[in-house]
């Protein structure tokens, strides 16, 4: 890892410093299967935090750093983990509440790399031999907002990892040499286990970087080979003055996922580098299933094609498998996807087919050549800056609040984001309803949610719309609002 300041960590000192990390876990007396919850800032310390907690056997947990009290409360309370590790400012409320869960450690980590945790780690032996995993033993527990207001852990196995790695390494076709830009966040799967695990399986070097920052991008592409980004940051990019074909003339790859990319984004960026967007489609549930190809045509509006050994399926509301050309259901099968929801069986059982497809809640077809479109979805999910917002979750906040009779949450347009976080409410008929303001519900919001959760806006109206089942028509609302 190369970073901003010029500090170096080769691969020794990233096996030598997460052994002492990992010796450190089996001290505080965590067992092979342990959570360890991890709610920091994108640090080297922090994907070593990652890799010590595979090398002792455990599973990792990795929180948004933007999770508020209600959120890290209920992940606490429901992966039960032996260790939560998270930043210094947030000490104090973690504690309270990791003792309320029942959890046996607190550690720090800030947002330079330093703190308690690595402070009790240095006293430890470099060496560690990885305690041995089953393919199907639990890696990772990755928490998505669910339609009904309550996360659900998405397990994922040492097999799930490991094959998408490795499929994805070869399919990019990685070579010796390459150079990883990497501004993405680690605690969700496209910057931790896309990103990183390519990498790290192809003994790249990457250029490590806090966050994204365009002006900064534009400064170290001419030392790398690859870049990962949502499709904000090829929006950004494309605002920039000095991105041309110059500057990317070292690059070999550029991939987008986490977020629809706008076939005006995807053509403006050919135009203008000469470098043709690879674009990928996949989810928390299983890392990447489709990818437009390396050589060949990289289509626009596509996700391209299954990668190898996942199939995938449209099928209409009965679960049929439909003709190419028509909008269905999109459901996926292969290793990579995941083993199901922490602690749901029942769910569980409910998002796979009897044959052992999982549900995506995408909606989707095949062209005639072959390369999977996504259209929608069929679950009431937004897509912001490429992270997941379910809207109950957000809903039941605002529907507590004095003077609000319902609400709704939908995603508009965005051009930056994608898509927008929005709330329409109905104010009760009485004087708490006229109290209300949308600068207040906003206010309100903010202490409970993470910043990329909170409505842009809130409208106000009379009455939401419904069809005859009484369900409220988001349609609708859309069209209003937007």
């Amino acid at each position: 890892m190369i970073l901003p300041d010029g500090r170096v960590w080769t691969y020794t000192d990233v096996e030598r410093a997460s052994g002492r990390i990992a010796n450190l876990l089996v001290a505080l007396g965590l067992r092979p299967g342990d959570r360890v919850a991890a709610q920091v800032e994108k640090t080297p310390e922090a994907l070593l935090l990652y890799l010590a907690t595979l090398r002792a056997g455990m599973v990792f947990l990795p929180l948004n750093p933007a999770y508020q009290r209600h959120e890290i409360e209920f992940f606490l309370s429901d992966a039960e983990p032996g260790l939560v590790v998270c930043r210094p400012q947030n000490r104090l409320l973690v504690a309270e509440m990791a003792a309320r869960a029942g959890v046996a450690h607190v550690l720090e980590l800030d947002d330079d790399g330093r703190g308690t945790l690595i402070a009790a780690a240095a006293p430890h032996a470099d060496d560690f031999a990885c305690v041995p995993r089953k393919p199907d033993d639990l890696a990772a527990i990755l928490y998505t907002s669910g339609t009904t207001g309550r996360s659900k852990g998405a397990m994922l196995s040492h097999r799930n990892l490991a094959v998408n790695a490795e499929v994805l390494h070869a399919y990019w076709r990685f070579e010796p040499g390459d150079v990883l830009l990497h501004m993405l966040p680690i605690f969700h799967v496209h910057g931790l286990f896309i990103a990183c695990h390519c990498a790290l399986l192809n003994g790249s070097a990457m250029l490590f970087e806090p966050r994204f920052d365009a002006r900064r991008a534009l400064a170290l592409l001419p030392q790398a080979t690859v870049f990962m980004g949502v499709p904000t940051y090829y929006v950004r990019l494309l605002n920039e003055p000095g991105f041309t074909r110059a500057s990317c003339g070292h690059m070999r790859l550029f991939v987008s996922g986490s977020a629809p990319l706008l076939q005006e984004t995807f053509d403006a960026f050919c135009d203008r580098t000469g470098h043709t967007i690879l674009e990928r489609y996949g989810m928390t549930e299983g890392g990447m299933f489709s990818s437009n190809p390396y050589s060949g045509e990289r289509r626009g509006g596509t996700v391209g094609f299954p990668l190898p050994g996942m199939q995938i399926r449209i099928a209409d509301a009965a679960g049929q498998p439909i003709q190419p050309g028509a909008v269905g259901h999109i459901q996926v099968q292969g290793e990579n996807v995941f083993m199901g929801y922490w602690r749901m069986p029942d769910k569980t059982r409910e998002e796979f087919t009897d044959d052992g497809f999982f549900k995506t809640g995408d909606m989707g077809r095949f062209d005639r050549d072959g390369y999977l479109g996504i259209v929608g979805r069929s679950k009431d999910l937004i897509i912001s800056g490429g992270l997941n917002v379910y809207p109950k979750e957000i809903e039941e906040l605002i529907d507590a609040l004095p003077g609000v009779a319902e609400s709704a949450v939908i995603g508009l347009p965005h051009p930056d984001f994608g898509e927008a976080v929005n709330a329409v409410v109905v104010r009760r008929n009485d004087t708490s309803g006229a109290g209300l303001t949308e600068s207040g519900i906003i206010l309100a919001l903010k202490s409970e949610l993470a910043n990329f959760k909170i409505p842009k806006r809130v409208f106000f109206v009379d009455a939401l719309p419904r069809n005859a089942m009484g369900k409220v028509q988001k349609n609708l609302l859309r069209n209003q609002c937007n």
